[in-house]
């Protein structure tokens, strides 16, 4: 395993306990340049798992609570006319830090929703006809509330692709759990922590993602799974999207698993992350989870 995945990982086993594999899909989706939804009850730690992230891969972060009231110039910034200067100066809003974490982003309104999908997808955002660049590397992290709370606008399948991967933190297992309640231990891990990727590792990790191999009978399972997705009577077929983060998302846990070349399990393990939140069952349909749609599909594809 590389060394800065190793410090990595291990540095944040002290802050964001009983998680490692969630904290290893996330990981996995930053160095794929893709962005990462959360789903789940409020309590669960998303907002210390997010600030853990941000300050180990050394980005400066900044938390936006989406409510029924914020407006897109909430997260872009406005444009303020200086009398003295006899020009607009810029206000930068919190959507040009490199680390965003989106909380409840379905309460937001779907006008506000779509100012922040459109700069995941761009890197860039407009404001009053001028296009700026966004930082690099920009990473958003979003948490959704279950379906079943009230007050939320949730995302349509059309945005809900613009996500690479998906994951829920789930409760913590009793060992790690004993230890949250009681003390204030894990607090005081993350105010020590320091940054375990620089920017130096951070661009060697990114290409050797980029340089990880992967062969045409991965490819040709790939295509399998996708192809099956689409003659399922169960649920809507997966798009070419979903195929290429796919493949981005085996390379980078190829890759964290220390290899420089992907297997089919690569592809089984980060699959229920990268298309669980893709796959819309038909209504005649009933399943309890998104997970057991993705379960069925690994399930009716052959891996060669």
């Amino acid at each position: 395993m590389n060394n800065a995945i190793q410090d990595f990982l291990a540095s944040a086993e002290h802050s964001i306990l009983g998680k490692q594999t969630e904290t290893k899909l996330a990981l996995c989706c930053f160095l794929s340049h893709g962005h990462l939804l959360i789903e789940d009850v409020p309590g669960m730690g998303k907002t210390t798992f997010a600030k853990t992230l941000a300050k180990l891969l050394d980005l400066s972060f900044a938390r936006i609570q989406f409510t029924n009231d914020l407006m897109p110039s909430d997260l872009v910034g406005i444009q303020i006319f200086d009398a003295k200067e006899g020009k607009f100066n810029l206000i930068h809003g919190p959507i040009f830090h490199q680390f965003i974490l989106a909380d409840e982003l379905n309460r937001g309104t779907p006008k506000t929703q779509s100012a922040l999908l459109e700069a995941m997808e761009e890197k860039q955002v407009t404001l009053d006809g001028n296009t700026i660049n966004l930082p690099h590397p920009f990473f958003v992290v979003a948490t959704q509330n279950p379906r079943s709370q009230i007050g939320t606008h949730h995302l349509p399948e059309s945005q809900l692709d613009r996500f690479m991967m998906k994951i829920k933190i789930g409760y913590p297992d009793a060992k790690s759990e004993k230890n949250i309640i009681s003390s204030d231990a894990h607090t005081e891990s993350y105010q020590k922590l320091k940054p375990a990727i620089n920017p130096s590792s951070l661009a060697d990790l990114y290409e050797a993602v980029k340089n990880v191999k992967v062969s045409d009978k991965l490819l040709d399972y790939v295509l399998r799974l996708l192809d099956q997705s689409r003659n399922s009577n169960s649920f809507q077929g997966l798009s070419p999207r979903a195929g290429k983060d796919i493949i981005k998302a085996a390379k980078a846990w190829a890759l964290i698993s220390g290899r420089d070349y992907v297997l089919p399990d690569d592809v089984q393990i980060i699959l229920p992350s990268v298309v669980s939140h893709r796959l819309a069952p038909f209504q005649n349909q009933s399943f309890d989870q998104d997970r057991e749609l993705t379960q069925m599909l690994i399930k009716t594809t052959k891996v060669d």
